[in-house]
């Protein structure tokens, strides 16, 4: 039985996959620089006066955040590097 949900509405590939080498490069510029953003935010906060260190915690909270976030995604996509066949162009 095939419902509205598994059909395909027009031209997109079956398989559709974003490029994986780019996305891992990206990522791992990305962890480093976010990590080091949110441990200067971090160190700022904690100097600043009670008016501005709210906001620069947040800042650096974000920051950890999109650092977990982007090392997750590496990890994610080198492994599945290493366990999915290479796509043939």
């Amino acid at each position: 039985m095939t419902t509205t949900a598994n059909r395909r509405s027009g031209t997109e590939p079956v398989q559709a996959q974003s490029a994986r080498d780019p996305r891992v490069m990206l990522s791992l510029i990305c962890a480093p620089v976010l990590l080091i953003a949110s441990g200067l935010l971090a160190w700022w906060a904690s100097g600043a006066g009670p008016d501005g260190s709210a906001s620069l915690s947040i800042l650096a909270a974000i920051c950890a955040v999109l650092f977990v976030v982007a090392a997750v995604d590496a990890a994610v996509l080198i492994h599945r590097g290493h366990h999915e066949p290479a796509a043939s162009h």
